[in-house]
């Protein structure tokens, strides 16, 4: 047995010495075929320009000659043990030629700032002299997009435990590769609460089975349009489904656009800005929601009064397929959903910060055009909900990604629950 493992330690000690030769003659071809500025580029290094499509001279004289190399360093007590180096901070790509900030910016430009990446790469190239390629950048927000994905898991579980979820949603184009040389309509479905953080789930149809895995179990308050995918089937049995007022008093406007004079759609606008003018009010008066409600229900009983009485009237005076007959159906179609403010004092009496949101999206269909592919658009949908809870919360988004996405994949799930823009908010708010 003692023989046998002598026998072993030789072979191992033998196959040490070949692989310390073979790095050295590895070592040796890489110096000459980078130049003498090589030599002081650690194995790493030349290994990483190995890698590298297309190296110059000039590139590797710089690297050598680089200030931020890592020191080795060895305590007198511990030089047996040999020389350590100090190990590399996380970065958001491994060994990536580019340094986190460039990445959120690529980031942030697009999905912000509506920047398209071809943009982008031009931009670079005319003002700093980077030639960086489009697929390269696309690879980085990807990879953003993907790391991101389980912040926004737990941004979602946020939303549902809030109680109240404002939700819209609006179409996007798909590449689907598939020949037809047409793209397909996707849907960027948005879910938030006010005073709190966005969702953006992609979905390839606008049908309710998004709206439903969504949602899950929920049984606080869904505040929407009238779209029918929102009608039945989600949630738990204890949800309250409420509906806005400002998408009612649109379609009054609408009748009005089309006929100045219609004096019934002009009051039933002007009664539904007297509602609006209760909250106006709690708003200038800086109340809590308790304080509110107590406001609402002194002032806003009669005014549905008025503005029902007076819908009910006017619906005997236009054609049911006029504009201002369509707008008076809506209303009293709607009108148990959209009075429920009136039992809970949380509950907007508009779903527009949802709306106002959606902006996002429309402002960035006219510069980046389309969702590359089905699988992106996950990933696209965690960028935006990071992008624009952000903005909600008025958290300084390239710091926010600065903090969270260096080594995030080596984060535990316990660890993600504390990485959401609003408990980062929370934790920087001294």
């Amino acid at each position: 047995m003692e023989k046998q493992l002598e026998a072993k330690t030789r072979e191992f000690e033998y196959a040490q010495l070949k692989i310390q030769i073979l790095e050295e003659h590895l070592r040796l071809r890489r110096i000459a075929k980078y130049g003498p500025g090589s030599e002081k580029l650690s194995n790493l290094q030349l290994q990483l320009l190995e890698e590298e499509t297309g190296v110059s001279s000039e590139e590797v004289q710089a690297e050598s000659q680089r200030e931020s190399q890592r020191e080795k360093r060895a305590c007198k007590n511990c030089e047996e043990q040999g020389v350590a180096m100090a190990p590399l901070p996380p970065r958001i790509i491994d060994k990536s030629l580019v340094s986190d900030e460039v990445i959120i910016d690529t980031v942030v430009s697009k999905y912000a700032n509506h920047c398209p990446l071809y943009r982008q790469s031009v931009i670079l190239l005319r003002d700093a002299g980077i030639d960086i390629s489009r697929a390269t950048m696309c690879g980085w927000v990807m990879t953003v997009g993907e790391m991101l994905s389980p912040v926004v898991g737990a941004m979602r579980k946020e939303l549902l435990v809030s109680g109240y979820i404002q939700a819209d949603e609006t179409p996007v184009d798909v590449q689907t590769h598939d020949k037809r040389g047409k793209n397909h309509q996707g849907y960027l479905w948005q879910y938030g609460t006010p005073g709190g953080g966005v969702v953006f789930d992609f979905r390839m149809n606008r049908g309710r089975e998004g709206p439903k895995q969504f949602l899950g179990h929920f049984e606080g308050i869904l505040q929407t349009d009238d779209y029918i995918a929102y009608e039945r089937g989600l949630g738990g049995p204890k949800m309250v489904h409420a509906c806005c007022w400002s998408h009612a008093r649109r379609h009054f406007v609408d009748a009005i656009k089309l006929n100045k004079q219609d004096a019934g759609s002009l009051r039933a606008v002007e009664l539904m800005d007297k509602l609006f003018s209760i909250d106006v009010q709690a708003r200038e008066e800086k109340i809590d929601h308790a304080a509110r409600h107590l406001l609402r229900q002194e002032k806003a009983p009669s005014v549905l009064n008025e503005i029902h009485g007076h819908i009910l009237a006017t619906r005997q005076t236009v054609l049911p397929g006029s504009k201002a007959g369509q707008a008076c159906k809506y209303t009293l179609t709607l009108w148990e959903k959209l009075t429920r403010f009136l039992d809970h004092p949380r509950l907007e009496l508009s779903n527009s910060l949802a709306e106002n949101s959606m902006r996002l999206i429309g402002l960035g269909r006219k510069n980046w055009i389309h969702i590359g592919s089905p699988q992106a658009g996950q990933r696209v949908a965690a960028i935006l909900s990071v992008i624009e809870s952000c903005r909600r919360l008025k958290v300084p988004v390239r710091q926010y990604l600065g903090d969270i996405l260096p080594g995030l994949d080596n984060k535990s799930i316990h660890a993600i629950a504390g990485l959401t823009p609003a408990a980062w908010a929370a934790q920087h708010a001294n």
